[in-house]
C-alpha cells in the first residue's frame, strides 16, 4: 500500500499512521490513536518499574571481642535484612594488637556463615580490607526451613 493509500486510510478512520517497523522491507506501520499507544507504553513501563524490588546492602559490624548478648542481637538484625530480601554486609573490625588474631576473626565470621545457613548464601568470602574482614551474604531465593517442613509431611503421609 502506497504512503499516500495509507495517511488517506488513516484520516478516513480519524487516526494517526503509525510506523512500528522502520527497518522491515517494506516497513510496517499501523493505524491506532498515537496519543492512547503512548500513554499504554509509559503506563507498562510504571507498572514494571514498581514492581522491582531495589536491593539494599545492610551492614553490621562486628568484633573479635564480641560476647554472645551482642553476637544474638546482631545475628538477629541480619536474619531481618535477609528475610526483607537486602544483601547483608558483614564487617569484622580489628583494633590495635587484635590485627595479629586473624584466625579469631575468621572462626567470628565461619560461625556467622553456619548460623546463617538457612536464610542466606555467601556472596563474598571473607577477606581483608585493611584493618577489618569483609564477608558479604545475599538472601535465599527459598528458605531451607519451608523445604524441610515440606520433607517431615511428605515422611509422615
Amino acid at each position: 500500500m502506497s504512503l499516500s493509500e495509507a495517511l488517506g486510510k488513516a484520516d478516513d478512520f480519524d487516526t494517526d499512521l503509525v510506523e512500528i517497523a522502520p527497518k522491515a522491507e517494506p516497513p510496517v506501520c499501523r493505524l491506532m490513536d498515537y496519543g492512547k499507544f503512548k500513554y499504554a507504553q509509559s503506563k507498562k513501563l510504571h507498572e514494571a518499574r514498581m514492581k522491582q524490588k531495589n536491593v539494599q546492602v545492610k551492614e553490621v559490624k562486628f568484633r573479635p571481642g564480641t560476647d554472645e548478648g551482642d553476637y544474638n542481637v546482631k545475628l538477629r538484625n541480619l536474619i531481618r535484612f535477609l528475610t526483607d530480601g537486602d544483601k547483608a554486609k558483614v564487617t569484622l573490625r580489628f583494633r590495635g594488637r587484635e590485627i595479629a588474631h586473624q584466625q579469631l576473626g575468621m572462626d567470628l565470621l565461619k560461625r556467622v556463615e553456619t548460623d546463617l545457613e538457612e536464610y542466606a548464601v555467601v556472596e563474598q568470602f571473607p577477606k581483608m580490607e585493611g584493618r577489618q574482614m569483609v564477608m558479604v551474604l545475599s538472601p535465599n531465593k527459598k528458605p531451607k526451613k519451608v523445604e524441610k517442613k515440606k520433607e517431615e509431611d511428605d515422611t509422615a503421609n
